[in-house]
């Protein structure tokens, strides 16, 4: 099994510190969610409440992955001097290899440690600009949810934390038990790490013509030749509003929603059936075997082929 420690610390956000036992823990007995303080003792909560746990920092050294949620303070760390003793010590047992993973503005620590240096890594919208300046070393990709850099792992704010763990239970498992999480948890199955974060968008006023339904119609779809027309047509608007209107509530263009749609289903089909690679890519939408490699390979970095060996056998021994 698959152990995840989580470390709690000083002015732990709530809502942050929840993320990890809630979503890996809807994965079953596939990982096992610990949580520590760095002394074992109670630790107080950016909330109006303290939390009690059962472990201390040891723990760290049994984990394989590390999850370190975010703390408001973590905006004011600029070198290891500004962070306790007693951290620098913790996280120093972590194995080689263990992959680390940092929640919102917790991506400071690992930076102030030097382990985001020379890397691509992301935090909150709002804190990227003062993050660039604090660590000129690190790569900030300021717009993404997420960043995946193998054994480290930045994600931006709050809620996407959710999207990073869903993606490492997919990377660890496949799309179809990463699928079966998130109805759980009755979140969003998919966004991929490179969609934009949402920054200071109005939030658009209510509306019986939002592109939801259009969105629906083409999520059954989409093994056909669908144009921005016919998705326009759906919501009954021009091609212009129907693009901003797209892009307000979904954060990226329709094209660009519409081809990470066909990679997931795409994806789910290579993992849970025997078609040709030719007959996926005609189900998916893309047409051909030839697109459906290009596009699979800018999103997972390999073939069809490659991918189904790697998550159809794991996936299939998953199931319930």
């Amino acid at each position: 099994m698959h152990r995840v420690v989580v470390l709690a610390l000083d002015g732990v956000i709530p809502f942050e510190l929840s993320l990890a036992a809630r979503i890996f823990g809807a994965a079953g007995d596939r990982y096992e969610v610990i949580t520590c303080t760095l002394d074992g003792a109670h630790v107080r909560t950016h909330a109006d409440y303290s939390i009690a746990v059962e472990h201390g920092a040891g723990v760290l050294a049994t984990a394989d992955t590390v999850v370190i949620p975010a703390a408001e303070w973590f905006g004011d760390v600029r070198e290891p001097a500004d962070l306790p003793a007693a951290l620098v010590e913790a996280l120093s047992t972590v194995r080689p290899g263990t992959r680390v993973v940092s929640i919102c503005l917790a991506a400071s620590v690992l930076a102030a440690l030097g382990l985001l240096d020379g890397r691509p890594a992301t935090t909150h919208w709002a804190h990227a600009e003062d993050f660039r300046r604090r660590f000129p070393a690190v790569a900030v990709a300021p717009e993404v949810l997420f960043v995946d850099d193998g054994d480290v792992l930045t994600s931006a704010g709050a809620a996407a934390g959710i999207d990073l763990i869903l993606h490492l239970i997919r990377r660890d498992h496949g799309s179809e038990v990463a699928n079966q999480v998130a109805r759980r948890c009755v979140v969003p199955p998919w966004r991929d790490g490179g969609q934009a974060q949402y920054i200071e968008r109005p939030v658009p006023a209510p509306s019986s013509s939002g592109t939801a339904e259009a969105r629906q119609w083409a999520l059954a779809r989409l093994h056909e030749p669908l144009q921005l027309d016919d998705l326009a047509a759906q919501a009954q608007m021009s091609r212009r509003t129907f693009t901003r209107r797209f892009r307000e509530e979904v954060g990226m263009s329709p094209g660009q929603w519409l081809i990470a749609q066909r990679v997931e289903l795409a994806r789910h089909l290579l993992e849970s059936s025997d078609l040709p690679v030719d007959r996926v890519a005609e189900r998916a939408g893309f047409g051909t075997a030839a697109s459906l490699r290009q596009h699979l390979h800018a999103v997972c970095g390999v073939s069809p082929h490659t991918y189904r060996r790697t998550f159809s056998g794991a996936v299939g021994a998953g199931r319930p």
